[in-house]
């Protein structure tokens, strides 16, 4: 399991600390150092359905800077893994991976499915 963070970022801290409560084991890393790789990326696009604007943190500055709010919906996925590979900003956070499925963002709800 690898867990991407920004050690500023509110809702990454909650997950560490839920996935600390519940003993879970995950492989933390700053996406200020590095990003998802394309085939996490893609990874993540299959766990929900195809969305690629699921990827992105739209309510993050950097996004409103670029305007992707309008583009994103016309660029190819290989952009967008491009993109989202470059400026690590962009990635919705936090962005978790296990073996077989992947969350973005914290909502306890759905990281409930993680120890089952």
């Amino acid at each position: 399991m690898k867990i991407y963070i920004h050690k500023n970022c509110s809702s990454c801290k909650k997950a560490l600390k839920w996935l600390e409560a519940h003993q879970i084991k995950a492989d933390i890393v700053n996406l200020l150092e590095q990003s998802p790789s394309p085939q996490e990326l893609q990874q993540m696009t299959d766990a929900y359905d195809g969305n690629l604007k699921k990827l992105f943190n739209t309510s993050g500055q950097l996004y409103r800077e670029l305007g992707l709010k309008d583009q994103v919906a016309t660029m190819s996925a290989e952009d967008i893994y491009d993109l989202l590979g470059k400026e690590g900003m962009l990635v919705k956070r936090p962005f978790l991976l296990t073996s077989d499925r992947g969350l973005v963002g914290f909502k306890e709800a759905e990281w409930e499915t993680l120890k089952s």
